[in-house]
């Protein structure tokens, strides 16, 4: 093979990946996670955007190896990417009445 051809395989392999990769958007608004529950294909970016007038909000993930974002103000956001199967349940960590649900797949 040609390295001409490698190149241009390469380059196309490299646009198939990145028009697979694509970005959902969850709102916090009225204290609640906008949609609550997300069904998205692994490689998927989840974007938490708070659209609250004045409270902080941070994501908490409750499964095992549980990670928490960084409480993020009003009109500030906090994305995650998630590359494998599985359920992971989350709620806000100082609102635990906040509560929603990713659901990974192939």
């Amino acid at each position: 093979m040609k390295a001409g051809s490698i190149a241009v395989l390469w380059g196309l392999t490299f646009l198939v990946a990145q028009a697979a990769a694509q970005t959902v958007e969850v709102s916090i608004r009225d204290y609640k996670f906008v949609p609550a529950e997300l069904k998205i294909k692994a490689g998927t970016t989840v974007k938490w955007i708070n659209e609250e007038k004045r409270t902080t909000h941070s994501v908490l993930f409750t499964g095992p190896g549980g990670i928490e974002s960084e409480r993020f103000f009003p009109g500030e956001s906090w994305q995650r990417t998630f590359d494998k199967p599985g359920v992971h349940p989350y709620t806000c960590g100082p609102h635990p009445e906040m509560k929603g649900t990713v659901e990974v797949t192939q």
